[in-house]
């Protein structure tokens, strides 16, 4: 009986998401459930982590148009509000990727630590998304995977390589897969969080997101408005791009903004490893040697302008990590650099990502020149850093054989609460222009901008933390117009945590998550 009431649950909420009006879906989900004179099922909890969190398992349809139809397990999280007498309510947190998981940094490793005074006000809620982690997987052919191109096509006979590649993959993933395959997209992962907000019991939840997630936490905005009492997203992705040349632009625009601007601190930070040189030529330099064929290792391992590209693109995520990214530079100009980990993997999120990815985005790409054209404009609009390695979002859906089930499109959003929407001056994960231009489709959001370099201002900058926490916590706004200064680091950091610096897939390729 528990089973076919939390079913009951469901598919209202399937049916109400998809009204024209959903502002209407939350008492539409309470009548049905007042019609059957009982409350859902509630969660088996059980208690995982050392931060005494509680993990559980929801079902919920693979296809959302089909709620009695087969369901997936969507693993969450819970850590409870520090103080219950402060508690406003739950607050979800939702990962980045797309293919990160939400509970192993929220709920069992403290992301969020129990100083920060939203721990005190909230219960925290996060999740490992459809596809993703402990929830059940979109999973691949390990060896096709391994297989995975990695490079950005050179010639007309790479780039049909590519395509055929891309086609053979999202074959095989179907295969392994199975019918959740077809329904990784974003607008499903957002009904998700409906389904979480009626099991738990809420009226309304709160919702925080960095990166990806934030794409999740705005189509959850178009479909269940009235649900939210407050939503934060910071570091934004922006759905509305259908250009493949906007989208390479603006990435590699901040790319090479960020690049400049830790060239400018290190010249004003006499900690910095290449204080008193001219970080430029040093970068410009390796560059020419690397495209060439000649920067090695100290071992004699082949470095190519990829891998280069790649591992400095990986350091501007977080300034605190400039101090590493210094003296790795300085050792390849020295000859003396061994330590390759600065710029291998360090970080698997598993293979969903192409499968989620490829599931929003398709892209106006016809031909290898076309492609080709695109790579030699970009080396005009970024003559040092040439091309963001975000390159591959576009490449990795050419071709694609999975269904584009959530296409780009521009946000349609009414009856939200006001929004609060957080941005670097530079990001190579989201960048500035993708921030504004989502802002300009939500009603009521209000820009805070950090003056600074990196993705996930809520870490890089006290200031921008302070008031994203202050509008979650008492939904007050910062003014429109507000900034936060810079605040980068001149001493080295005690240490280092390069797991949660280098956010890659399993085949090497760069993620929108922090």
């Amino acid at each position: 009986m528990k089973r076919r009431l939390f079913t009951v649950v469901l598919t209202a909420l399937a049916l109400t998401s998809s009204l024209s009006q959903p502002v209407l879906a939350e008492p539409t989900v309470e009548r049905a459930v007042a019609s059957e004179g009982r409350s859902s099922a509630p969660i088996q909890w059980a208690e995982c982590g050392t931060y005494k969190g509680e993990c559980a398992t929801l079902k919920v349809p693979i296809d959302w148009k089909k709620p009695s139809g087969p369901t997936l397990d969507l693993a969450i999280g819970r850590l409870k509000a520090l103080d219950p007498a402060k508690r406003i309510g739950v607050l979800v947190v939702h990962p980045g990727g797309p293919g990160g998981s939400g509970i192993s940094p929220f709920i069992l490793n403290g992301a969020i630590p129990e100083s920060d005074p939203i721990r005190q006000y909230f219960d925290l809620v996060s999740l490992d998304p459809r596809g993703v982690g402990r929830s059940t997987q979109a999973v691949c052919s390990e060896d096709l995977v391994n297989r995975t191109p990695t490079t950005y096509p050179a010639d007309e006979a790479e780039y049909r390589a590519l395509l055929q590649f891309n086609a053979d993959l999202s074959k095989d993933c179907r295969e392994q897969t199975g019918p959740l395959f077809d329904h990784v997209d974003t607008t499903s992962a957002a009904r998700d969080i409906d389904a979480i907000r009626v099991a738990l019991g809420e009226r309304k939840i709160s919702f925080f997101a960095i990166s990806y997630g934030t794409q999740v936490g705005q189509q959850y905005a178009e479909l269940f408005p009235g649900n939210l009492r407050a939503m934060a997203i910071d570091s934004n992705m922006d759905h509305s791009i259908t250009s493949a040349w906007q989208y390479l632009k603006t990435t590699t625009e901040d790319f090479e903004g960020s690049f400049l601007e830790f060239a400018k601190w290190c010249g004003e930070t006499e900690a910095c490893g290449l204080h008193g040189r001219n970080v430029i030529e040093v970068w410009d330099g390796l560059h020419a040697k690397a495209t060439a064929g000649d920067l090695t290792y100290s071992d004699g391992t082949p470095i190519s302008a990829e891998e280069l590209r790649l591992g400095l693109f990986e350091y501007m995520y977080d300034p605190s990590a400039w101090f590493d990214a210094a003296g790795w530079l300085k050792d390849l100009a020295d000859g003396s650099s061994s330590a390759r980990a600065a710029i291998t993997k360090a970080e698997v999120v598993g293979n969903p990502y192409p499968a989620i990815w490829c599931s929003d985005w398709t892209w106006d790409v016809r031909s290898f020149s076309q492609l080709d054209q695109y790579r030699r404009q970009l080396e005009k609009v970024a003559p040092h850093t040439k091309l963001s390695p975000f390159w591959s979002d576009v490449t990795s859906c050419l071709n694609w054989q999975g269904p584009v089930s959530n296409p780009q499109h521009r946000l349609k959003i009414s009856g939200n609460p006001p929004v609060l929407v957080a941005t670097a001056r530079y990001d190579v994960g989201t960048p500035a222009a993708w921030n504004h231009a989502a802002a300009q489709q939500i009603p009521r959001s209000v820009v805070l901008e950090y003056e600074g370099v990196g993705h996930g201002q809520f870490r890089n900058s006290v200031c921008a933390h302070d008031k994203i926490a202050k509008y979650l916590i008492e939904l007050k706004t910062p003014p429109r117009g507000t900034r936060c200064a810079p605040e980068y680091l001149t001493q080295p950091p005690a240490a280092t945590d390069l797991t949660k610096k280098l956010p890659l897939t399993r085949t090497g390729r760069p993620v929108h998550v922090r």
